[in-house]
């Protein structure tokens, strides 16, 4: 049964529509509804009511009889700051034939307990700032081109593994507090001006062949 009058005797033929006011809602959602009369309803939203109803909010029941009636929509709600879509099950928004936009003059908030899953041909982010956290993040894609006034990575391991790596810069600094390795089959390092290599100790070694050409050299 979807109606329980409780103050009120209402006849069960006949349509209802009434507004009320939304008292309570019980934790399996069951809305308990003051109409203007004075008598008590109780019901069930119908599904058409994507607006969750709030205590307070001034509400329309509607339905054929007396004992099938349904909370359809929110006339007026008590408190306008704030509002919420709800559905029991998933939700999907479809647009076949044109786009899905979602305007907002503040912030925008995309939260799941579970994963987050994006497709799209193409897909685009403007704000004016943004934050992301996510505990395990996987991207697997053709090409990625980034481009930014400063990049900032701090973390405990960094891996970069490819078939060729290619760096071009104005200027480059790089500071190794412990260990500074390179494992190479042939390295090959050019200047154009000075070469320094400078420490407390320094080792050159070669296996076969050791070979310093310049025109002038000084030693000691």
């Amino acid at each position: 049964m979807n109606v329980v009058p409780l103050r009120t005797v209402v006849e069960d033929s006949g349509p209802v529509q009434r507004l009320g006011r939304l008292m309570s809602a019980d934790a399996d959602g069951l809305l308990h509804v003051e109409a203007e009369d004075g008598a008590l309803w109780s019901c069930r939203r119908a599904a058409s009511c994507l607006l969750k109803p709030q205590p307070g909010d001034t509400v329309l029941l509607s339905g054929p009889d007396s004992r099938r009636v349904y909370l359809i929509a929110v006339i007026e709600q008590a408190d306008a700051s704030q509002s919420r879509i709800e559905v029991p099950g998933d939700l999907h928004l479809s647009a076949p034939a044109g786009e899905v936009s979602i305007d907002s003059a503040t912030d925008i908030r995309l939260r799941s307990a579970a994963g987050l899953e994006m497709k799209a041909t193409q897909w685009s982010l403007d704000a004016g700032q943004a934050q992301c956290h996510v505990a395990d993040m996987r991207y697997t894609g053709q090409t990625l081109d980034a481009t930014v006034g400063r990049l900032r990575l701090v973390g405990k391991l960094f891996e970069s593994v490819a078939d060729r790596m290619v760096q071009m810069a104005r200027s480059a600094l790089r500071l190794v507090d412990e260990v500074d390795q390179v494992r190479a089959g042939h390295l090959d390092v050019r200047a154009q001006e000075t070469a320094v290599i400078h420490g407390k100790h320094v080792l050159l070694t070669g296996k076969e062949l050791m070979k310093v050409d310049a025109g002038q050299i000084h030693m000691g």
